[in-house]
């Protein structure tokens, strides 16, 4: 809850500021620290925005409130606060932006529905094409995305900059830019304040959230989920979801599953801060970088993963000056400021870059992982059709193409083609 001042410091900046940086004792945690009973209807493995998502809509939706959220470490310190915060929908496939778009208008009403600011930004997001051949690819694309009823338009070198005027659109750039996709209700959300505002709604309605205890073990009888270990304790489940980003092969193999994915590190970094220039997100794919601007000022630079698999959550000056060149040659007044702080996180795919959510061959066990560049903008759609088919035991429509089965039957959702790490993030 926010804190109420007095009416008299209400409005004072002074006041804000000392009520700000003392501890209130009236002031209520935004969620209980959870001591975890020795049994659940339902057990999350992973405090993420997912996770978390999932345990809310349990709740809110289908009244089952018999809930446990475990997180090895903190609310916010996993993947949910190490990724660039991009949400957009304009993706080529049917499964994908199909799932994407529901993502998406949920996103323009989580802040209100959460009673939470979660900072949505629909700034824009703008994918820059480096060839004819490329716009006539991504023309396709905002094609299909307009058929399914989204926004989505192509823009011609002078509109582009009239969208964007700080990008650097000369024909004797090392990669000349053709034109660009747009999707103008695409931009950011507050990455950690997903995870935040989903807690806190999943604890108002009774679900129970342990910080700092990693699974360890996951029990399962004649093919059904019986139990999960956690700091050495055994909590019994009726359900079990796995929901543990780039860590999904590890924590599945403890119940005898071996996923199709891969994982590695992904980095990104912010700058100095600098007045308001960008407004918008732009990807170029002349090798891949993306820059935003957050409301502070600071300047948001991603780029590819590292090329080989790990579970460290940290990158390499490699890919640091590949995403600062590409960033640069947006953006040339980037190239005088410096770099502030940065990031990594563990990021898994699939042979197809999509994602692997519904049942295990496990009885009770269901899977949440493989979202690669994909998870966060998808966070509440996925807690959203998840609970339903916990709920259910039916997987939701807009989940079906995302089965483990798809691997055995070929019904793969390759949206870019471009192996373990599509660039269609």
């Amino acid at each position: 809850m926010a804190p109420v001042f007095p009416p008299d410091r209400r409005y004072s900046i002074g006041g804000l500021i000392r009520h700000g940086l003392r501890r209130r004792p009236d002031w209520p945690p935004a969620w209980r620290k959870a001591s975890p009973k020795t049994s659940y209807d339902v057990v999350i493995i992973g405090g993420g925005g997912h996770g978390l998502a999932t345990a809310y809509y349990l709740a809110r939706n289908h009244g089952i409130r018999d809930v446990l959220v475990i997180e090895r470490g903190w609310i916010g310190g996993g993947n949910t606060g190490r990724n660039t915060t991009i949400i957009r929908s304009d993706y080529l496939l049917e499964a994908s932006g199909r799932l994407k778009e529901f993502a998406l208008k949920m996103w323009e009403g989580l802040s209100g529905e959460l009673n939470y600011n979660l900072m949505v930004s629909q700034r824009g997001w703008v994918d820059l094409a480096h060839s004819d051949a490329e716009l006539e690819a991504f023309t396709l694309r905002a094609n299909a995305t307009r058929l399914r009823g989204t926004d989505a338009r192509i823009l011609n070198r002078e509109e582009l900059a009239r969208r964007v005027p700080v990008l650097d659109i000369s024909p004797d750039a090392r990669f000349p830019i053709a034109g660009a996709l747009v999707q103008e209700r695409g931009g950011t959300a507050r990455h950690d304040a997903v995870a935040w505002g989903f807690a806190r709604g999943a604890d108002a309605l009774g679900v129970h959230i342990a910080e700092g205890r990693p699974a360890t073990g996951i029990e399962v009888d004649q093919g059904k989920v019986t139990a999960v270990i956690a700091n050495g304790e055994r909590i019994a489940a009726g359900q079990v979801v796995i929901s543990v980003a780039g860590h999904s092969s590890e924590v599945a193999r403890m119940a005898g599953i071996e996923l199709p994915l891969e994982s590695g590190a992904l980095q990104a970094f912010v700058s100095e801060p600098v007045k308001p220039v960008i407004d918008a997100v732009v990807s170029y794919n002349a090798g891949f970088s993306y820059v935003s601007q957050t409301d502070k000022g600071e300047v948001v630079i991603g780029g590819q993963p590292e090329g080989y698999n790990t579970y460290a959550a940290r990158g390499s000056f490699i890919r640091i000056e590949e995403a600062a060149r590409r960033a640069i040659a947006m953006f040339p007044f980037l190239a005088g400021m410096r770099l502030m702080r940065q990031w990594g996180g563990i990021i898994d795919v699939t042979m197809d870059g999509n994602a692997i959510v519904g049942p295990s061959p496990v009885d009770g066990l269901y899977l949440n992982a493989g979202w690669g560049y994909t998870g966060f903008k998808a966070t509440p759609a996925v807690g959203w059709t998840l609970a339903e088919t916990l709920a259910t035991g039916k997987p939701h429509d807009l989940l079906r193409p995302f089965s483990l089965e798809r691997f055995a039957t070929g019904a793969l959702i390759d949206d870019a083609g471009a192996g373990p790490y599509p660039y269609a993030h």
